[in-house]
């Protein structure tokens, strides 16, 4: 009686096959994501280009970088540049296919669905917000309110984000949480300034130099 011979494959293989398909399928239709990192160095991002290359490069490794990623980042001075210009018309929806706004005037208005269940990194994954160890929900924006940029008297960009000493940079809460004392803390792209432009000075109000990318096409 001939014998079968049957070449056994993990089952732990098996079910890393099965479950990374479905997840890079998903991911290649996000338009929306906080940066799982920032560049590491606190507010000097290289400026706007620096920005979008970070955006871009973490799109590419979860399977979306066959769009073109933006920071949302407004800047101060001659030639200032409009956060809310920048990223496409919408809409954005996260890795797990929650839509967070359909338009531009959506994500600026009291509609859009921005909050901590939904402002996930390119991974899919939560980011920390208040109340959690470390605090990661200060997002570098350098925008007003309404996604617009600050008049040049003031430094919120921290000098368009090539500093990493002197300066301030606008920032937003991902999670639209804080302290009661903080009037604006469930603005998502205004809530206050940081401290400086270092990597412990972002740190230190409970961020770590991340970024809000969107898809802008």
């Amino acid at each position: 009686m001939q014998k079968t011979m049957r070449v056994g494959v993990p089952l732990a293989a098996c079910l890393a096959f099965l479950g990374a398909a479905p997840a890079q399928a998903q991911n290649a239709n996000m338009t929306f994501f906080v940066t799982s990192v920032g560049p590491g160095k606190g507010a000097d991002l290289g400026g706007l280009a620096g920005a979008d290359k970070h955006c871009q490069d973490l799109a590419a490794t979860a399977g979306a970088g066959g769009k073109t990623w933006r920071a949302y980042l407004s800047t101060q001075g001659d030639g200032a540049v409009n956060a809310r210009d920048r990223i496409g018309k919408g809409p954005w929806q996260n890795a797990k296919g929650v839509v967070v706004a359909t338009s531009v005037a959506d994500l600026h208005s009291d509609n859009n669905k921005l909050s901590k269940a939904d402002d996930l990194n390119e991974k899919g994954e939560p980011v920390n917000g208040y109340g959690d160890t470390p605090n990661r929900h200060d997002i570098l924006t350098g925008s007003q309110p309404d996604g617009t940029a600050y008049p040049p008297d003031k430094d919120m960009t921290c000098k368009n984000y090539t500093s990493s000493t002197e300066g301030a940079v606008m920032l937003g809460h991902s999670d639209r949480n804080g302290p009661a004392t903080n009037p604006t803390v469930k603005s998502w792209n205004a809530a206050h300034p940081s401290r400086g432009c270092s990597q412990p000075a972002l740190i230190s109000t409970g961020g770590d130099g991340l970024l809000y990318c969107f898809a802008a096409n």
